[in-house]
């Protein structure tokens, strides 16, 4: 117990920082909002921070207490917010809605942004997350990087090279922007080539892992014009491609992911009256990914599986003020067509090919109303009140793949419409060193894709081919919210709780009478609602200040998850822990940091096994050099100082986590 309890001295802290001095303590003590912000460094001098500055956004995100990371390979992880997968979140860019292209789940939003272009990571918990669609753990905008508009034109800019010794990854970047008056512009290319990476040492083991390699360019390119006073117009873009992708977490590689993701927006700035601020919004984006086989030595049968998904959308925005009031109101909308298919090619060439689509064109329509108000009473005392209603749409565009659900489903309908309702408060109160916060909430989600219409697809993790059903019901959760937060001269100290009481719970269960597609397959599982489901997630994080240079940060989280059946539900995380000890003085910065975990509970029912804890240690530091006007930063570093073999509860499959890597990043900035 020793252990654990010295581990909870730690916060989470992604802050821009100057480069002589410790960055600012974590203002615990600012909780009006409902949302948690992660920051990523961003400016001249952000690059000294002591964390990896060409680091992956998986990375960032898994630094807060809310969100961990499903690794099915090093590249594209699953954010899980408060436990639960991304079916039961809303994860946008810039407010816009993205769906996957995966019935695999192997291109998650997040992996269509890089941490150069990216700003923060706006997370919200519960109901208070469905701004932009039925949601029952929450929702995570990703934010991206803007100049802005400057009285004084400018041009800006960043060229960074990386190297990370395990899986000898190569990064290489570039960005330039330029601000003025009535124009900005940011345009940001990122590289990423990467080879198997290592796990830790075993004896009288080999410690590569197979298919594990990765390629990824990115694009992003934001234009802002300025029509007038208060009158604004902003283009974006976003090119992301990923080839030759491995995942030793699934039996299937990625040949091609690929996504367009483009938007106009319209702001308003009112100079009088209540409206501060009008945003509308116009996006579209498309999404392509390939799984294949073909680089895989020995495969019980070759297959292809490719899929496509695309989105239009818009949402509008209103903030105003009036009084004690600050409100915000959103309307929005999207459209969704998602398809996928599967090819089967047996050994024996004189057998016929096998072909079934696995999303049968399922065409989602969406329009919801959701408003915010936060009302001050008093300096001490405030309350906010959010409320949503979402019209939600499914309907199956393809015949064939209508009947292949007939098999299961008699005279299924073509469409079907729901409801999503959301609601909840919260309160919050500040008395001297002191800032606690209550909330309550209530939502509703309609079944994902997959759950709805999915059609044989295979779960790796417990070797279950699984089926949707379009005919359940809304998934619907009462949740809850506990936090008190204490600061009082260099010590910070923050605690949390969530309850999630999800009604009409959807998981699969096992349907013996019915056979698997795939050959290799336990047998299948057709996706079902038990009656409810209980998580709890609680969260410590601490900041002390020793003097101007010494900084201890650390935190601790646990989560639980139970069906109302005695069923574990799957991936639930156990006691984790990090603390790292952060020294900085002029150009300066070195960090020493560990983490860790308890052993996982385990749900044998969805394939895991128990899988032991964990202690690992990191050393980074970082130099600062000034050339005329210009700054050239070196971070240099070691994850898993003593090439710890360890595998997490997230670790798809349970493949290893990575060995010692030895890193560096340079960062040139003028």
């Amino acid at each position: 117990m020793v252990l654990p309890l010295a581990m909870l001295l730690v916060a989470p802290l992604l802050a821009q920082t100057e480069p002589d001095t410790l960055p600012p303590l974590p203002n615990l003590m600012e909780m009006q909002e409902l949302e948690q912000v992660v920051i990523l460094p961003t400016g001249p001098g952000c690059h000294t921070h002591g964390d990896k500055p060409l680091g992956s956004l998986d990375s960032y995100l898994a630094e807060s207490n809310s969100v961990n990371m499903i690794r099915r390979g090093c590249y594209a992880m699953e954010p899980m917010l408060n436990g639960m997968a991304t079916e039961r979140s809303v994860v946008t860019v810039d407010g816009m809605r993205i769906y996957g292209a995966c019935t695999d789940k192997m291109d998650p939003v997040t992996s269509y942004v890089e941490t150069s272009n990216l700003s923060r990571a706006r997370i919200k918990s519960g109901s208070s997350g469905g701004e932009h669609g039925g949601t029952i753990a929450g929702s995570i905008d990703l934010e991206r990087r803007r100049t802005g508009f400057k009285d004084k034109r400018g041009w800006g800019g960043t060229a960074s090279a990386g190297f990370e010794g395990n899986n000898a990854q190569r990064i290489f970047g570039t960005a330039l922007n330029y601000a003025g008056p009535s124009l900005y512009t940011d345009v940001d290319f990122t590289f990423r080539k990467a080879d198997n990476y290592r796990a830790g040492h075993r004896p009288d083991a080999s410690n590569t892992v197979d298919f594990s390699q990765f390629t990824k360019y990115n694009l992003s390119a934001i234009a802002g014009y300025k029509l007038s006073a208060g009158n604004e117009v902003e283009a974006s873009v976003i090119y992301d491609k990923a080839t030759d992708v491995g995942y030793p977490g699934l039996p299937m590689d990625v040949s091609l992911a690929e996504a367009l993701i483009g938007s106009v927006q319209y702001r308003h700035l009112p100079r009088n009256g209540p409206v501060s601020l009008w945003e509308t919004k116009l996006y579209y984006n498309t999404i392509t990914h390939v799984m294949d086989d073909s680089h895989r030595p020995v495969v019980p049968i070759r297959m292809d599986m490719p899929g496509w998904s695309t989105t239009e959308g818009f949402y509008t925005k209103l903030y105003a003020s009036a009084g004690k009031h600050a409100i915000k109101a959103t309307l929005s909308g999207h459209r969704n067509n998602s398809l996928a298919e599967m090819t089967m090619y047996p050994n024996n060439p004189a057998e016929p090919a096998m072909f079934m689509l696995t999303w049968p064109d399922v065409r989602t329509l969406y329009s919801g109303l959701n408003a915010e108000d936060r009302i001050r009473f008093n300096e001490r005392l405030d309350l906010t009140v959010h409320a949503g209603l979402g019209i939600h749409e499914n309907t199956i565009g393809s015949e064939f793949g209508r009947r292949s659900l007939e098999l299961f489903y008699v005279s299924l309908p073509p469409s079907k419409q729901r409801w999503l309702p959301s609601g909840g408060a919260t309160l919050s109160h500040r008395k001297g060193r002191f800032t606690h916060r209550i909330g309550a909430g209530y939502s509703e989600r309609a079944p994902s894709v997959s759950e709805g219409y999915g059609f044989y697809l295979l779960n790796a993790n417990d070797n279950y081919d699984y089926v949707g059903d379009p005919r359940m019901r809304n998934e619907g959760s009462l949740s809850a919210e506990l936090t008190s937060a204490y600061k009082h001269g260099k010590l910070e100290l923050e605690w949390s709780a969530a309850w999630f009481h999800i009604v009409d719970y959807i998981i699969g269960k096992p349907r013996p009478e019915l056979m698997p597609m795939n050959i290799t397959a336990s047998g299948v599982k057709v996706y079902e609602q038990i009656p409810y489901a209980t998580l709890f997630n609680m969260a410590l994080t601490a900041a002390y200040r020793f003097s101007d240079t010494w900084q201890l940060l650390g935190d601790a989280s646990w989560r639980y998850g139970q069906g109302s059946d005695g069923t574990r539900l799957p991936l639930i995380q156990p006691l984790q822990f990090r603390t790292k000890l952060r020294y900085a003085k002029k150009q300066y910065v070195a960090e020493a940091s560990a983490e860790g975990s308890s052993r996982n509970r385990h749900s044998p029912e969805f394939g895991e096994t128990s899988k032991p804890g964990y202690l690992i240690g990191n050393l980074s530091v970082s130099r600062e050099f000034a050339i005329k006007k210009h700054r050239l930063s070196v971070n240099l570093g070691v994850d898993n100082l003593l090439d710890q073999y360890y595998t997490t509860f997230s670790d798809w499959l349970g493949i290893p986590s990575m060995g010692r890597n030895v890193y560096a990043h340079v960062v040139y900035a003028w």
